[in-house]
């Protein structure tokens, strides 16, 4: 399966121009997008739009407008348009159940963004938006591996989103999965308590089996549920062993979802003594952490392997003096608990 165009609005400087070389620094412990001025989107429409679906939509319709006849709309959130549900439950309460405004209960559901897309490009196919908390993302891309397997001629567009609204971040800083004191994603990986940062953004991919003029290949992608890290070690062995050519014993590259949570660094530590020596990247100090983080480590290796540039400040280990990066894996925990590996190039 291949990524033929990408587009990621995040809280870097990824869209409309890409600039990965200096780092926008956080604050409160957030990393919020930079939100461009969504050309594409009629004004009397997107003044209507919870963040959430104006980041969904903002990031699709570039790559609706250069593949207009998209077979297939699949999108991956945790979330939702979570700010809006809140208003409206609130409004339920304000109102006594009487007259409420629509308008924030059609974008708060899942769906909205899978939805708005199909409405504004005016796209009949199939349109379905997966809903497995920090998995979602590679679920809705394991869909659509599964889709081009049965129509090996279709072009799919791929999105991955998430948005932090004051609920969900008060729930998260409550169960100590954000940090209780000030930290800057500049000195995340520096850190040695519980928790990281709340970040937010979206990434859309259009995928189809065709290799000409494609920027990445996604060879294999793997979903794990387990609290070993020593699960997560031999499940990674057997995933390289599967999947690897023959003559690379290791990844070019991998790319860890690191988040500066001492909790989670053994499972890190595993995936690298794993990886036997492979040269190690980090991108949460770009993304922050949110269930579909790994929208964005997709699109920053595909990044990678188009222009073979991984900025000085991406690096864990030394960089490597020679060779080109031909293969990146990719991997994420969200809390522990569900695992995700991916293998580009």
């Amino acid at each position: 399966m291949y990524i033929h165009q990408s587009v990621c609005i995040s809280a870097q400087h990824t869209f409309p121009e890409v600039h990965l070389d200096e780092v926008v620094a956080s604050g409160e412990n957030k990393l919020t997008v930079i939100e461009p001025k969504y050309a594409d989107i009629p004004l009397n429409i997107l003044r209507r739009m919870g963040k959430a679906v104006r980041m969904g939509v903002g990031a699709a319709m570039p790559l609706v407008k250069q593949y207009p006849g998209l077979d297939g709309i699949i999108i991956g959130t945790a979330n939702g348009g979570m700010e809006d549900c809140i208003k409206f439950l609130n409004q339920i309460i304000q109102y006594e159940e009487g007259t409420l405004t629509p308008t924030n209960f059609v974008q708060s559901t899942t769906n909205a963004v899978a939805a708005q897309i199909g409405l504004t490009a005016q796209n009949r196919q199939y349109n379905i938006t997966h809903v497995h908390r920090g998995l979602a993302f590679e679920n809705a891309l394991i869909d659509a591996w599964m889709l081009l397997q049965e129509h090996p001629e279709q072009t799919i567009l791929l999105g991955g989103l998430d948005e932090i609204s004051s609920y969900n971040f008060n729930i998260e800083y409550l169960g100590d999965w954000y940090k209780h004191e000030t930290v800057s994603n500049l000195d995340l990986f520096e850190s040695r308590t519980g928790g990281s940062i709340a970040g937010e953004g979206v990434a859309m991919f259009v995928l189809n089996n065709n290799p000409e003029g494609a920027s990445a290949r996604i060879r294999a992608v793997k979903t794990l549920h387990t609290n070993s890290a020593e699960e997560v070690a031999a499940q990674l062995n057997l995933f390289l062993q599967a999947h690897l050519p023959g003559n690379e014993p290791t990844p070019g590259l991998m790319l860890s979802g690191e988040n500066g949570d001492v909790r989670l660094a053994p499972y890190y530590d595993a995936a690298e003594t794993a990886t036997r020596d492979c040269p190690v990247a980090r991108f949460k100090h770009l993304s922050g952490e949110y269930p579909t983080a790994s929208a964005f480590a997709l699109w920053l290796a595909g990044q990678i392997i188009a222009t073979q540039q991984v900025p000085a400040h991406l690096w864990k280990t030394p960089a490597p003096q020679t060779g080109r990066i031909d293969s990146i894996l990719i991997y994420n925990t969200y809390k522990g608990q569900q695992h995700s590996f991916m293998l580009i190039g």
